[in-house]
């Protein structure tokens, strides 16, 4: 099936796709590509997905953001912006989806315990961990191990923030096997992935600055008039107040994220097509080989979120209340990660071993990896005697 018509020249066509690794009949009713998204909504690890940290454990709110409200917010976001560019949405949907999966419980505070603990058999990355869960750890189909998706999807998921081996990156970081399976299928290739992968990557940049304001606000941990420190909210916040005199609270977070979000994405699609006519690439293959991305902020704009990071970096991440709950997570999974080395009988039998000590450890760091954190907090309890008791000491 092809859907190419409206796509620009330069856009990702699903019937010139480098195909997959095992090879199937391709569908009558769906590309490619759409083939990809459908399966990686179908998959266990996306599902995981709902009670996986993004900023507040799942038990701190019912309307804070998760890993899975994330992603499908990113979707979202990708989407619109391909359609503006002729870009093919349908790939870079399934990338959006698919950016998070190879995340650990608790967020980016579970991810850095792993990494530490892991840095004897070569790290840990989540990226490579997303690559991981779709080729070797998901188990759904009788002729082939993980999801046997399109290349481009596969270039997409571990490289959609840069090359992930090459120079400007860190391939010590990579298990053995992850950096086979890349150099067998041509991922290791040192270039900026597709411009499908770029729109994802900057999708994914826009809803976590946003949506981290929206989660901020609602939990307390700043308000709406120290988001007027932030010079690219400020004029925001003023002309809703302006215009709007009698909003309440809700309505003036939701205003306020919805318009940044909006100038966002028309300065990315204005700047993106100003790369694309001064590159004159005219397929998918040109812009992969290009010194830089070209699909990007403008300098101004790029200045401007690198500000509204600092404020979140300082007001929010590093809030008394979220550092309390990272070190607590932190614990889980170093208490975890001790517990099943040590007493592999601990481990589920379909988890348990590998190849030597290497093996074994990648194993514990795969079954850690995709638990959700109520699982971990459950399993912690279970095992260790509950998170308050394993780190009153650490508070």
């Amino acid at each position: 099936m092809s859907a190419s018509a409206d796509l620009a020249p330069y856009a990702s066509w699903p019937e010139r796709s480098r195909g997959r690794r095992f090879s199937e009949p391709e569908s009558a009713s769906r590309t490619a590509f759409q083939r990809d998204r459908d399966r990686i909504i179908h998959c266990s690890a996306f599902r995981r997905l709902q009670y996986k940290t993004q900023v507040f454990v799942y038990h701190e709110g019912d309307h804070y953001r998760t890993r899975l409200t994330h992603s499908l917010e990113v979707a979202q976001i990708a989407r619109s912006i391909c359609r503006s560019l002729g870009l093919n949405e349908d790939l870079a949907e399934a990338l959006a989806l698919a950016h998070d999966l190879g995340h650990t419980p608790f967020g980016h505070a579970g991810e850095e315990v792993l990494h530490e603990l892991m840095a004897p058999f070569g790290g840990f990355d989540h990226n490579a961990q997303a690559l991981r869960v779709v080729t070797l750890l998901e188990h759904r189909y009788a002729d082939f191990t993980g999801l046997n998706l399109t290349w481009e999807t596969l270039e997409g998921t571990v490289k959609h923030n840069g090359p992930l081996i090459g120079p400007g990156s860190d391939e010590n970081t990579l298990p053995a096997a992850i950096v086979e399976y890349i150099a067998e299928h041509d991922l290791e290739v040192d270039t900026y992935p597709g411009p499908e992968a770029q729109v994802a990557a900057m999708a994914d940049d826009i809803a976590y600055d946003n949506h981290d304001i929206d989660d901020g606000l609602r939990a307390g941990l700043f308000s709406a008039d120290d988001l007027r420190e932030v010079p690219l909210v400020a004029p925001i916040i003023d002309d809703l107040r302006r215009r709007y005199p009698d909003l309440n609270r809700e309505q003036l977070v939701h205003e306020t994220v919805r318009w940044l979000i909006g100038e966002m994405v028309d300065d990315l699609v204005g700047e993106s097509r100003r790369r694309l006519t001064a590159t004159k690439v005219q397929r998918v293959e040109e812009v992969r080989a290009l010194e830089k991305p070209v699909m990007a902020f403008s300098d101004d704009m790029r200045a401007a979120d690198e500000r509204l990071k600092e404020f979140l970096y300082s007001r929010m991440y590093r809030h008394p209340r979220v550092k309390e709950m990272t070190i607590k997570a932190q614990q889980v999974v170093r208490d975890l990660f001790g517990l099943y080395t040590a007493q592999p009988e601990c481990l589920p039998a379909e988890w348990r071993g590998g190849d030597g000590p290497a093996g074994a450890a990648r194993s514990v760091a795969d079954f850690i990896a995709g638990m959700t954190d109520r699982f971990a907090l459950a399993e912690h309890d279970r095992h260790c005697g509950g998170a308050e008791k394993a780190t009153d000491a650490n508070l």
